[in-house]
């Protein structure tokens, strides 16, 4: 049986109704360990996005229409992610990713899921065990959080974080469409993907608008001008993962 529907989630560990401590803070110092990590989500777990900004003093926008990333950053905060933007794991001493997740009513993912940006010049000699998609997948920490645009910003609740690894299965796929995804890259026909290739990874732009350009190589060889792209996890491979973490037995 799958947990499909908020108000049974509240009486289960994916949220769960949590008292707000008077001197609740976000941390200073990243986690020791992963146990201490997961630690930290289950104190924020059911908590509003509101509720989690206040305790920490920082502004809440109106919507997210231009602060997408605001869900994820304040996250961060009360994880004590130490990573930023750098090309590695958000917990770099515990080799953990940090990935929040809207979500729906059903436990749906509402969008897919940004891995990291795919390098259009692409360095010779470059494998799947050494990319930086294997390892910003290697060990996930995923945290749900209610997406549903009905519920203000404010009023969203943050579920219940589980670690992640793939299974040799998800890796095998993964691996599958990443290199087929970057044989396009090494052979100059990166203007010509689509965001249908690729079965749960997938490449779409990345960039803020239209005018922002970078380095690729084209079909003979030559250098062009082309939107920065990005990896991305589709949102049929990450609804199983969800299903798998919070089915019951």
């Amino acid at each position: 049986m799958i947990y499909t529907a908020f108000k049974a989630l509240i009486e289960i560990p994916a949220f769960r109704h949590q008292i707000i401590e008077p001197n609740m803070q976000p941390p200073s110092t990243p986690p020791s360990s992963a146990e201490a990590l997961l630690e930290r989500c289950y104190a924020i777990a059911g908590l509003s996005l509101g509720e989690l900004a206040t305790l920490a003093e920082v502004a809440i926008p109106k919507d997210l229409q231009r602060h997408k990333g605001w869900p994820g950053m304040l996250i961060e905060r009360w994880l004590g992610a130490s990573a930023g933007s750098k090309p590695q794991q958000d917990f770099p001493e515990l080799g953990i990713e940090l990935k929040t997740i809207p979500i729906d009513s059903d436990f749906r993912p509402l969008e897919t899921t940004y891995v990291c940006f795919a390098p259009l010049l692409m360095p010779p000699g470059i494998t799947w065990e050494t990319s930086n998609v294997r390892n910003k997948l290697q060990q996930v920490l995923w945290l749900p959080i209610e997406g549903d645009r009905r519920i203000p910003l404010a009023e969203r609740r943050v579920a219940t974080g589980f670690m992640w690894q793939p299974s040799l299965q998800e890796d095998t796929l993964l691996q599958r469409d990443w290199e087929e995804l970057t044989e396009h890259i090494f052979t100059g026909n990166v203007e010509s993907m689509t965001s249908r290739q690729g079965v749960a990874l997938h490449i779409r732009p990345k960039a803020a608008n239209g005018k922002v350009l970078t380095d690729a190589l084209g079909p003979e060889g030559e250098r062009i001008k082309t939107r920065p792209r990005g990896f991305y996890l589709r949102k049929t491979f990450t609804h199983n993962i969800l299903i798998n973490a919070f089915s019951s037995p």
